[in-house]
């Protein structure tokens, strides 16, 4: 009998502290490392799907499995209608880029080459695009002039194309041609003391498997669906943006506008991509 009341007796206890706990209002502050702790969520629940994802690794290929590839280089526009994520004021691409190069997170390499050769340092990538300016100031007391120096970085909207460098190729084990991403680099404006544009460079080239953890935390402003969460990792590998071609690889070495120019460079560059769709066609009979 005093058994069962005991089981009786605990039974009643715990009863009654869930609900004590249950009738807990939700915003209580609690004590924690998190300087965000406590502050309203901006949203109808805390989004947690894009940083629990984990990111799936690329197929394992054999050299021997390939037996056809094809490197291609191209250009996106973020001015363009399909690429207007990439200038997403919140949260740029190349903000993305240049945080993560700064800080370490990613290496990046020289424009030297296109082959990842030389690595940069971040303190060699957070002086790029930055201008130092000396400006005439006057004291507020005296009403002296003094020379001070300003530092003037990179703003991201200066930042209207990439490069991008991928490789095609056709996998005989799975008999699927499929392309792979190397690598991005922002193209920025090269002006002249008057402010009269010269020509267009390179900063850095970003090796794009490094940088696929950082980018698939990332998240893409999405057109349709604000609450479809979707990366940048996601949108790269479903290649849901527009680009031109202008180089594939050849003996010389050349790009389309080294021998074309205007509607010729636009009709030569849509030629080699749709070489490349009809070569997969070509290797099935129907």
């Amino acid at each position: 009998m005093k058994f069962a009341f005991k089981i009786f007796g605990l039974g009643l206890f715990l009863t009654v502290a869930n609900i004590a706990v249950a009738q807990q209002p939700d915003n209580i502050l609690t004590e924690s490392s998190d300087p965000n702790a406590g502050q309203p969520i901006d949203d109808i629940v805390e989004k947690r799907i894009t940083v629990e994802k984990r990111l799936l690794p690329y197929d394992h290929v054999r050299e021997a499995d390939i037996f056809w590839e094809k490197r291609i280089w191209r250009v996106i526009d973020i001015r363009e209608k399909m690429n207007l994520p990439f200038a997403y004021p919140e949260r740029p691409f190349f903000s993305i880029l240049m945080d993560a190069a700064t800080s370490g997170e990613i290496t990046v390499y020289g424009t030297e080459d296109d082959k990842f050769t030389n690595k940069l340092i971040p303190d060699e990538v957070a002086s790029m695009g930055a201008t130092i300016d000396t400006v005439i100031t006057f004291d507020p007391e005296t009403y002296e002039e003094q020379l001070q120096v300003v530092r003037n970085d990179l703003n991201p909207e200066d930042v209207k194309r990439f490069r991008l460098k991928e490789v095609w190729f056709f996998d005989e084990e799975t008999s699927t041609l499929q392309v792979r991403i190397l690598g991005i680099a922002p193209l920025i404006d090269v002006k002249d003391e008057n402010g009269n544009f010269r020509y267009e460079k390179a900063m850095f080239w970003v090796y794009y498997p490094e940088a696929r953890e950082i980018l698939s935390r990332e998240q893409v402003f999405n057109l349709g669906n604000d609450a479809s969460p979707v990366t940048w990792e996601d949108l790269m590998e479903m290649r849901y943006f527009s680009s031109y071609i202008y180089k594939e690889s050849n003996v010389k070495d050349r790009r389309l506008q080294d021998y074309l120019s205007g509607v010729d460079l636009l009709l030569e560059a849509d030629k080699i991509k749709q070489e490349i769709f009809n070569f997969e066609h070509d290797l099935w009979s129907y």
